[in-house]
């Protein structure tokens, strides 16, 4: 007898089956954690999808944005070798002055899409994206959703971190990473957690090889804060922190280990050091140096506007101070709102990790007597934004109360107030607004008086303005930024302010025919050869804007076939002749050109594809190469040009550094005859080895 098995049917796919896994993480991802509110996840992603296309739209206008960077990337993208030391050019004779993970994401994106201003911006302008992302998380998990997308809007609209992650400096991922260190020892403080501590520790000493020490201004601070709040008893807080800070160390030193233990003939010299190494570079000319202002090979002590008021002056004042004060004013109240919290209160650490940064940073930042640029202070931005939307949470849960209201009226009130004052500093640029948002604020902030007797739509009518008074300012500067392309080493956010040190901002640039950046006169720095005279708008010399005559000194004729030599701070700016003469050959040398200084060779190297030797490193002040190793190379073939005119660091604090460059020049122009190419001076070396 025989039997017939029917085939059972196809099983049902149940709702928990893995049919249903994409659904899930679809709905999870638009509707965010269960205790959000429905609209906060579709508020943070509509928040996301404005920064990004804050920071990315129009953002090829830029060029080569800092050329110094974008040559070092396009050495990264063609050399594997470039890549890993952070060479500036892809023969490998010299390092840019940091350490190289900024340059790594750049590079891997050159690779995949080639070399050009999208490739190398795009990655900055996601870190940006990223770092609200991770502020608002860091925010939202003790307080409320609208408190996280405050702080997350507060930060993305500040107009020097809009222009930081529109451009390509280190800095962009260096607060992308300090933003996570943040988050990670937040999350570790809640529960004690060591793993989390770990992470910390492992992003801000990847901060160290983006930027150096800066990276471990916020050490203490987040130390501090774990060890005092944790929910532990002290010796395992104490054991923790031992975990910690291997992992900071591990991930700051792996590359400083590798590096020394690569014999100096078989790598890039370390560009910005005087004896070709990284602890130099890193505890000298990015170290101390930057502090006291004696800094071998760098600009010395430059800056007269040292002191407290530093962050609120014509130079820094619109670039990260718009929610200064409330960020101060909401730190206050907030440790007052917690004041009988318990230990370990998260809201209370909180504010304490955020406050720290936000104070010693900026304490930091306002003495400084050795390099100090305006689009430093991007490194505030996540704690004022922070302090903003945690402070406006912590008074709003006390709104009914006299003191909470209080606080509410004077920190709307003192924003829109310092808004005026900031505006008033760019005469002529929309001038109405200064006036309506003082008016707006100063209203909204006596209402909020009395937001205890507010209800409904009254309430809203409050709010709106109070809000819309407090982000109206930078949201314009903000605006202006990413609509203004920008180039150069030296870059400012928001319209030209009058009466400031600062530079303004750079002009269009990147390629040939446009303009330089700006130049900072009256720091004691002498023009490169061959540049034009200062000009910009407001008051601020060398600002420029797109299609604005002088471009400040060492740029190329706005519009025009280009041909400037470059500068210490500025690009070259080819002609065709002059990129035509010096690819011509090339393949049959190591570097088709060398120059004087690392924005001169830059542009040469960036108009060829070529390498371009950057004698003297940035400032032209570095032993590299040696006058004698230089003559030994010309003698081997291996450098065709030298190009004429470019920049070095002379004036006070110039005196310091190797002044092998200028031999070096010196010794070209006496050995070899100079020619005119496109209006480039060039010095055929090939006869050298025949010498």
């Amino acid at each position: 007898m025989t039997s017939t098995i029917q085939a059972s049917p196809p099983a049902r796919r149940t709702p928990g089956g893995w049919g249903g896994r994409p659904r899930r993480l679809l709905r999870r991802l638009w509707r965010g954690p269960g205790r959000d509110p429905a609209w906060a996840r579709p508020a943070l992603l509509a928040l996301l999808a404005a920064t990004a296309v804050l920071y990315l739209w129009g953002l090829g206008a830029s060029g080569w944005a800092n050329a110094f960077y974008s040559a070092a990337v396009q050495a990264g993208a063609t050399s594997w070798k470039a890549f890993f030391f952070g060479s500036s050019d892809a023969a490998n004779a010299i390092t840019v002055d940091k350490t190289p993970a900024a340059l790594w994401p750049m590079e891997i994106a050159a690779r995949i899409f080639g070399v050009n201003a999208w490739s190398i911006l795009v990655p900055q302008a996601l870190m940006g994206v990223a770092t609200v992302a991770t502020l608002y998380a860091a925010v939202r998990r003790r307080f409320p959703a609208w408190a996280g997308l405050l702080a997350g809007a507060s930060l993305a609209l500040t107009p020097v971190a809009v222009l930081m992650f529109r451009f390509n400096n280190p800095d962009a991922l260096l607060v992308l990473l300090l933003t996570a260190g943040a988050y990670a020892a937040l999350r570790a403080q809640e529960n004690a957690s060591t793993r989390w501590l770990v992470v910390a520790g492992a992003c801000v000493g990847t901060g160290f090889l983006a930027k150096m020490l800066q990276a471990f201004l916020v050490v203490p601070v987040l130390a501090l804060v774990y060890l005092v709040t944790a929910p532990a008893p002290v010796r395992r807080r104490l054991w923790q922190l031992v975990p910690a800070g291997a992992a900071l160390v591990a991930s700051a030193g792996w590359w400083v280990l590798a590096v020394a233990l690569v014999p100096a003939s078989s790598r890039p010299y370390i560009g910005g050091s005087q004896h070709d190494s990284v602890l130099e570079l890193a505890l000298g000319y990015n170290g101390i140096g930057r502090l006291n202002g004696e800094e071998t090979g760098g600009l010395g002590n430059l800056n007269q506007d040292a002191g407290i008021g530093r962050m609120f002056g014509a130079a820094i004042g619109g670039q990260i101070s718009w929610l200064l004060p409330a960020a101060l004013v909401l730190l206050a109240a907030g440790l007052w709102a917690t004041r009988r919290a318990p230990r370990t209160d998260p809201a209370r650490a909180a504010l304490l990790v955020w406050g720290g940064w936000l104070l010693l940073t900026g304490a930091v930042f306002s003495e400084m007597q050795g390099i100090f640029h305006e689009y430093y202070t991007v490194a505030l931005a996540p704690a004022v934004a922070a302090l903003t939307g945690i402070g406006a949470a912590l008074l709003w849960e006390r709104r009914r109360t006299t003191e909470g209201a209080a606080f509410l009226s004077v920190t709307v009130a003192v924003t829109a107030v310092w808004a005026y004052v900031l505006l008033g500093r760019s005469p002529g640029w929309h001038s109405w607004l200064g006036p309506v948002i003082v008016v707006v604020g100063l209203l909204a902030g006596a209402a909020l008086a009395g937001v205890r007797l507010l209800r409904g739509p009254l309430l809203a009518a409050v709010l709106v303005p109070a809000v819309a008074a407090s982000l109206a300012g930078p949201a314009a500067y903000a605006l202006d930024t990413a609509a203004t392309p920008h180039s150069g080493s030296i870059v400012t956010a928001g319209p030209a302010a009058s009466g400031g040190f600062g530079p303004g901002r750079g002009g269009p640039g990147g390629g040939p025919g446009r303009a330089g950046g700006g130049w900072n006169r009256g720091r004691g720095l002498a023009p490169p050869q061959g540049g034009a005279q200062p000009g910009g708008p407001g008051g601020v010399p060398g600002a420029a804007r797109q299609g604005a005559p002088g471009g400040g000194f060492g740029g190329g004729r706005p519009g025009g076939a280009g041909g400037g030599p470059g500068g210490l701070l500025t690009a070259a700016t080819p002609s065709a002749q002059a990129t035509a003469a010096l690819k011509a050959g090339a393949g049959s040398y190591t570097w088709a050109a060398a120059a004087v200084g690392s924005n001169t060779a830059a542009g040469y190297q960036l108009a060829t594809g070529e390498p371009v030797m950057a004698v003297g490193g940035f400032n032209g002040t570095d032993p590299a190469p040696t006058l004698a190793r230089f003559q030994r190379l010309v003698r081997q073939g291996k450098i065709h040009y030298f190009v004429g005119g470019g920049g070095t660091m002379t004036g006070r604090g110039g005196g310091s550094g190797s002044d092998d460059a200028q031999k070096i020049s010196a010794w070209v122009a006496a050995t070899f005859t100079a020619v005119s190419v496109g209006g480039t001076t060039l010095y055929d070396l090939s006869s050298g080895a025949t010498m």
